[in-house]
């Protein structure tokens, strides 16, 4: 692999997950620290990060959302895993609020072909589109306004559409959690539509890949003792994990392989 394409590569992770380290990335390219570091070195004059002790940080910032795009593509097998221990979770005939985001889409997805009869409340236009067809399901798309590229609904109509609604479970995608900020977006406007979920579920399933947690963004969502389940593919010592468990979270830690640099950054 050149370096440019090697440098691709890790611009592409740095975006996605906020955070690099030398080592890890010296042993999935098969070169040195130094050959990294010096990546590093040409990506920081690019600006599109910062040195740090071990590694670099991103650039983007907390109000930086990346594109749906970007993220529908990176940890898409982390996010399969997740989503079949999240569709494990729900009882047949309930109702649930689907979040927008890539993550929740991969719970729309795993949905497919399960013959739950759910009644399946979204603010997510490519979530209803998934599910539309789906024998059984009854689907309800919020009104609102329609986000460019994310095609989720967002404003007044999206957030009084759940004042309407009682449901037993809301599927809720994040962009970063702690377990001492909580859960955070990018987005203030998706963010109230979350807020208007919250309200209305009994039960809240918080679909997380490892790269969100340890994560604070812009704007604050919910505190961890609102969170009723957390299904992530990080480690089961992670230490957002452990804290979250001690708040008395549930929650489950998926099993995923390990994947590669670029098909992590594909």
């Amino acid at each position: 692999m050149g370096a440019q394409s090697r440098r691709d590569l890790i611009e592409s992770l740095v975006t996605s997950q906020g955070e690099i380290d030398f080592a890890s990335l010296a042993t999935e390219f098969g070169v040195s620290e130094m050959t990294i570091r010096r990546d590093v070195d040409a990506l920081e004059n690019k600006g599109v990060l910062r040195r740090v002790v071990g590694g670099a940080i991103s650039l983007a910032g907390k109000s930086a959302e990346p594109s749906f795009k970007d993220r529908s593509t990176a940890a898409t097998l982390a996010k399969m895993r997740i989503a079949e221990a999240t569709v494990a979770l729900l009882v047949p005939n309930e109702t649930i609020i689907i979040d927008s985001g890539s993550t929740a889409l991969a719970v729309a997805q795993s949905i497919k072909g399960r013959g739950l009869g759910l009644t399946v409340i979204t603010p997510s236009i490519q979530v209803a589109v998934e599910l539309a067809d789906e024998e059984g399901t009854t689907v309800i798309l919020t009104g609102g306004l329609v986000r460019p590229g994310e095609l989720s609904l967002i404003g007044f109509e999206a957030e009084q559409s759940f004042a309407r609604y009682n449901c037993d479970t809301f599927i809720m995608g994040i962009a970063g959690f702690d377990a001492e900020r909580g859960v955070t977006d990018y987005h203030r406007d998706e963010s109230e539509v979350k807020h208007a979920a919250l309200k209305v579920s009994d039960r809240v399933i918080v679909v997380a890949d490892t790269s969100k947690l340890g994560r604070v963004q812009l704007v604050n969502i919910a505190e961890t003792s609102q969170i009723d389940v957390l299904v992530t593919d990080a480690d089961a010592n992670n230490a957002d994990v452990a804290a979250c468990r001690a708040l008395g979270v549930d929650v489950i830690c998926v099993p995923v392989a390990l994947t590669s640099v670029s098909e992590r950054a594909s």
